[in-house]
């Protein structure tokens, strides 16, 4: 096994493929990712404001929109120029302030504010929503609180009236809502699955595209254990020591929410090393095609990131996709994160994960005749 290593080795040299696929794609995704989500939020998104009434109250609220941290005030002179605008992608969403707002509050009236907000672009009309939201209803509960004010009421009493119901809101695992430790957290992991999976189809599948299985099989004694073992060896000891450099940027240099053991998060990105392997080599036995393997393995690396259930809560997805869910290893992991790194169960919160990817390593045992006929014989296309 170690003549295996040895040569593996010797390829990983002649051949910087391996290494600019593996180290040269995480190091620019981790850089990418917490470069490009490092404000944690989308900050001052463009939101129009159509102000019919141009009183001193209208251009109080736009002022204060202005002011917050999420929006970015633009102004339109009237609805079609703020559609045009919506419709161009320029602004996310845009509010229109009736003639007669302040005369109608000072009445007892209640004027009609209209929203008009862009869902096409999920994140950024969502927040533009709830920041226009957010300051009507303050700007609303200020005037009710000026009005009642008036008749003599203390602050007590007014905020009674105001706000009936007190809501205190708890946000665990990610009090700032960060959109970078909401996404960057399972990006990088599944980066990191879908490198180990098209590696490792490509570094088993050249032997039979370049016609070179028969010598490793020589080198491994005829053994086709041996010559897994050998040709991986180099490469777990690779991806496991990326993915605990990525931990411990993560959850050490970058201060993302680690409440339970960085070590159980070595661990658990090691049994998801393993997990993703087997699922490579299961792949390329299935079918012993460079071509036909690599194209299935991007396939199934990708619909790994739909179904891990970071975006939506697989629970919330059909039946069977849920079952389907469960054949990707970036499931379970993510999974496992939650219970270590959220809420710091230990072993008894996360051991289910651990098995559920422990049972991919058998998945290599299912093609494991195929794949030596297929490097003894060479008898399957090279193109």
């Amino acid at each position: 096994m170690m003549a295996v290593v040895r040569r593996e080795l010797r390829l990983m040299r002649r051949r910087p493929i391996y290494l600019l696929a593996s180290l040269g794609v995480m190091a620019f995704c981790t850089v990418f990712f917490l470069t490009f989500l490092k404000e944690g939020m989308p900050q001052k998104l463009p939101i129009g404001v159509v102000d019919k009434d141009n009183s001193s109250l209208s251009r109080n609220l736009v002022r204060q929109l202005d002011a917050t941290q999420l929006g970015e005030v633009v102004s339109f002179g009237s609805y079609q120029e703020a559609r045009e605008a919506l419709q161009k992608g320029r602004i996310n969403a845009f509010c229109m302030i009736p003639e007669g707002t302040y005369s109608d509050v000072l009445a007892g009236r209640q004027p009609t504010f209209t929203f008009y907000v862009n869902s096409l672009y999920f994140v950024g009309g969502a927040l533009a929503y709830k920041d226009l939201l957010t300051m009507v209803n303050l700007f609303s509960g200020a005037v009710q609180r000026e009005a009642l004010r008036a008749t003599g009421m203390n602050d007590a009493a007014i905020m009674g009236q105001i706000q009936p119901i007190l809501i205190d809101a708890h946000q665990i695992g990610n009090t700032a809502t960060d959109y970078g430790v909401y996404l960057t957290n399972v990006l990088l992991p599944g980066i990191l699955e879908m490198i180990i999976i098209l590696v490792t189809v490509y570094t088993i599948g050249a032997e039979l595209k370049y016609g070179t299985s028969r010598h490793l099989m020589d080198r491994a004694g005829g053994s086709m254990s041996a010559a897994m073992l050998g040709k991986l060896i180099p490469y777990t000891i690779l991806y496991t020591a990326i993915g605990i450099i990525c931990d411990l940027i993560l959850y050490h240099w970058a201060g993302f929410p680690m409440a339970g053991s960085i070590w159980n998060m070595f661990f658990g990105t090691f049994i998801m090393v393993l997990a993703c392997e087997a699922v490579a080599i299961f792949i390329i036995g299935a079918l012993p095609v460079l071509r036909l393997a690599i194209s299935i393995s991007a396939l199934y690396s990708v619909l790994g990131f739909s179904l891990a259930g970071f975006t939506f809560p697989v629970e919330s997805m059909p039946a069977f996709i849920q079952g389907l869910a469960a054949a990707f290893p970036l499931r379970h992991y993510y999974m496992f994160y939650v219970q270590e790194a959220i809420f710091a169960s230990g072993f008894s919160g996360w051991y289910p994960q651990i098995v559920y990817m422990l049972l991919f390593l058998f998945l290599p045992a299912i093609v494991y005749r195929r794949l030596k006929n297929a490097y003894l014989l060479q008898n399957f296309p090279r193109k």
